[in-house]
């Protein structure tokens, strides 16, 4: 298997054009590897596994619906879920020998994905606040006990996480990762599209330049494959479906906010500021018509 792609110049120099398109089955093996040992450890370690006793005095405290994604939150999500899968498949079907005019609608879907992620980046960055997302310590302690726990340990069990657990913290990390490593050199190899905007001058970097570029474009592209498998596994499992809901409708319940959620760490209701609870009744309101 080869791991780039080269072809000559007319000058007769071995140039380097991009990444080996069979990694792009390397990266559908890694997901498909991933599901099959989730699914396994699941059956083995975790199926049935209990969340504890709901204390009743805490659920009267708590509002029937908690608010755990905003309506722009959600719009962002699903913007940057229709663009990243258009970029996906005007890429890909072409080099599986799907022929049709994609460049268009791949570099649009390009610009819609990068305005996506700057609006993100500021909305996170001032209004939802940074930490949410950052690893910290008990993240990793309670993530070293999940790990034991499926390797068989019977010692001390995991505490509940706060908002995000820890894998989706490191699941939004790699994604970001990859989707930043295609934005950014996609951006740069728009200067050999034609567009409403400029004309296309391919000579603006050398051709070790591009072929560098090239790679970058195609890691980061490959990788969102295993990524996305993962995320359509994840989000369609049964135990899992609903915070797949929570996307769609913006609330999970106070049932299961307390079954798997530790209070200190994601504080809402009585707990929680005021404009936060504002938000979580307007939003149930919505809901409810």
């Amino acid at each position: 298997m080869e791991w780039f792609r080269w072809e000559r110049n007319p000058w007769g120099q071995e140039i380097l054009i991009g990444l080996s398109w069979d990694l792009i089955w390397v990266a559908v093996a890694a997901g498909a590897l991933l599901i099959v040992v989730h699914a396994l450890l699941y059956y083995w370690r975790w199926r049935g596994a209990g969340t504890g006793k709901i204390s009743e005095n805490l659920l009267d405290q708590l509002p029937e619906r908690i608010l755990r994604h905003s309506v722009t939150s959600r719009v962002f999500h699903w913007v940057m879920a229709a663009s990243v899968l258009t970029l996906l498949f005007t890429a890909f079907l072409p080099i599986w020998g799907v022929k049709f005019s994609w460049v268009t609608a791949h570099w649009i879907a390009g610009l819609v994905l990068t305005a996506a992620i700057i609006f993100h980046i500021v909305h996170a960055s001032l209004w939802k606040g940074l930490g949410l997302i950052w690893i910290n310590s008990q993240d990793l302690s309670d993530g070293w006990l999940v790990v034991k726990q499926a390797l068989g340990s019977t010692g001390s069990a995991p505490g509940k996480p706060g908002k995000n657990p820890l894998e989706n913290k490191l699941f939004h990390h790699v994604v970001a990762i990859a989707t930043l490593a295609t934005i950014i050199t996609g951006l740069i190899m728009m200067a050999k599209v034609d567009t409403p905007w400029w004309k296309r001058n391919p000579y603006i970097l050398s051709d070790d330049t591009w072929g560098i570029i090239y790679v970058a474009h195609g890691a980061g592209s490959v990788a969102l494959i295993t990524f996305i498998m993962a995320h359509f596994y994840f989000a369609a499992r049964p135990e899992k479906r609903w915070i797949t809901l929570s996307m769609l409708r913006g609330w999970i319940s106070r049932e299961r906010y307390l079954e798997h959620y530790d209070e200190s760490r994601w504080p809402v209701g009585a707990a929680a500021s005021g404009d936060a609870a504002a938000s979580a009744a307007r939003q149930s309101e919505v809901e409810g018509l």
